[in-house]
């Protein structure tokens, strides 16, 4: 896949290939000094990295406001959150947490060169005060058992889960179910044939 197929095929705002272009170019310069994704997908990153990550958008309500992805890395998917925020003229803020100093020195890089409107936090997710998301997102960042009390603590009233899910996600829900309540509704992937974009919403321990 190139970047031309990836904007046939990915539910972006039209006008923000560039953004991406410019989010591929600095990873492939980054990536040669700092281990942000495996070198061998880079060749790959409009289908393994940007698709898996845009499919999500069309879960993103427009009246979101306050937008968290943990575990940033490079960017996937917050950074697809950003651009979209940002072509589509939403007031959005997207945070993006990352406690490696220079992964997230990455993250200020691709969010200053295409003017998106981030946060960036170079810490722990357990060491920062509640920022009352209305969605948090997520992709390989940890088990649900793991990631359910991170989001409870971040999460806002009426606030939404959007994550990037593989082929362990049965599993992984029938473990959370037992100690907390929620609704869940998988999309199926468009980049994974094992995967799915889970929303969890009404999230609350049991």
């Amino acid at each position: 896949m190139n970047a031309e197929q990836f904007a046939d095929r990915a539910p972006i705002h039209p006008g923000s290939l560039a953004d991406y272009q410019t989010w591929e170019t600095l990873l492939r310069k980054w990536n040669a000094r700092i281990n942000l994704v495996a070198p061998k997908s880079l060749p790959e990153f409009w289908e393994r990295h940007a698709l898996d990550s845009a499919q999500l958008l069309p879960m993103i309500p427009q009246k979101a406001r306050t937008i968290v992805d943990f575990g940033s890395g490079a960017g996937f998917p917050g950074l697809a959150v950003a651009i979209q925020a940002k072509h589509a003229d939403l007031d959005q803020t997207v945070h993006l947490i990352e406690s490696a100093g220079k992964k997230a020195s990455f993250l200020k890089s691709v969010s200053r060169e295409t003017s998106l409107k981030t946060v960036i936090h170079s810490a722990r997710i357990e060491s920062l005060p509640t920022l009352n998301a209305d969605i948090v997102t997520a992709r390989a960042f940890a088990p649900l058992h793991r990631l359910f009390p991170l989001a409870w603590q971040h999460l806002g009233k009426g606030g939404q889960l959007v994550l990037l899910k593989g082929e362990a996600v049965d599993d992984e829900l029938t473990e959370v179910s037992k100690n907390w309540i929620f609704t869940s509704q998988r999309t199926a992937s468009l980049s994974n044939d094992g995967g799915c974009v889970l929303q969890i919403s009404g999230l609350a321990p049991a």
